[in-house]
């Protein structure tokens, strides 16, 4: 790992971490001895940003100079505060994470005054009832996405019956109480919504569809209507 990378990873840590953190937090969050989280503090505060504490007691950003001033309204800080909780209960951990990432760097770059407001926000979410959990590794799905490459996977459907599909991924889509997948069958030809958890396994071909991606979730959405949830 690069010292230029250590010490992002630092002040991220600092950033999303409850203050005060302590150095062998610090450590195993970042993955570096507590002797170099010492050194990197002292790197971060001779660069400018503010850091509280010591040694022993536990380290705090107070302001972080890399990232420049935001300025928002009580209101927008609630729908931000909300919006990035709602991603925190998807039952997808790397949105998770990404999450909280987000939320710590909105809140190094508010006031004092703003802080306060995330800290105490009136909006808050809570779910009773969870998405069955996938059975299949997400950031693959996404990756596939991203890159438009095919996927061959084993799936399960609603009546049972099994059967090996390569697929053209399109979208993930978080609808109240399933995760599907929006996809072009090529075993259908035809475009299908697959539901993650009835999913067994999947893989990448090795196969791109680039560049339709882009088209053909536009042709899938046109010819959805706005209840279509049904899922094989």
């Amino acid at each position: 790992m690069s010292r230029s990378e250590r010490l992002f990873r630092l002040l991220q840590a600092l950033r999303t971490l409850p203050s005060p953190v302590t150095a062998e937090q610090l450590a195993a969050e970042t993955g570096v001895s507590v002797r170099s989280i010492y050194r990197d503090i002292e790197s971060l505060r001779m660069s400018g940003a503010e850091i509280g504490g010591e040694r022993g007691l536990g380290y705090c950003l107070v302001e972080d100079g890399s990232l420049p001033p935001q300025t928002f309204t009580r209101l927008e800080i609630e729908a931000l505060v909300l919006g990035l909780a709602q991603v925190r209960h998807l039952g997808d951990p790397a949105l998770a994470r990404a999450a909280a990432s987000v939320l710590g760097k909105v809140v190094a770059t508010l006031p004092s005054a703003g802080q306060q407001h995330i800290q105490h926000a009136v909006s808050q979410v809570h779910r009773f009832n969870q998405r069955p959990p996938p059975a299949v590794d997400l950031q693959l799905l996404r990756e596939a996405c991203w890159r438009e490459e095919a996927l061959q996977m084993a799936y399960i459907d609603r009546d049972g019956a099994a059967s090996d599909r390569k697929v053209w991924p399109l979208s993930i889509v978080y609808v109240d109480s399933l995760l599907v997948l929006f996809a072009w069958c090529c075993l259908r030809q035809d475009f299908r919504m697959f539901r993650l958890e009835r999913i067994q396994h999947v893989e990448n071909v090795g196969e791109t569809f680039r560049p339709r991606r882009a088209a053909l979730l536009r042709q899938y959405l046109s010819q959805l209507q706005p209840n279509a949830t049904e899922s094989q």
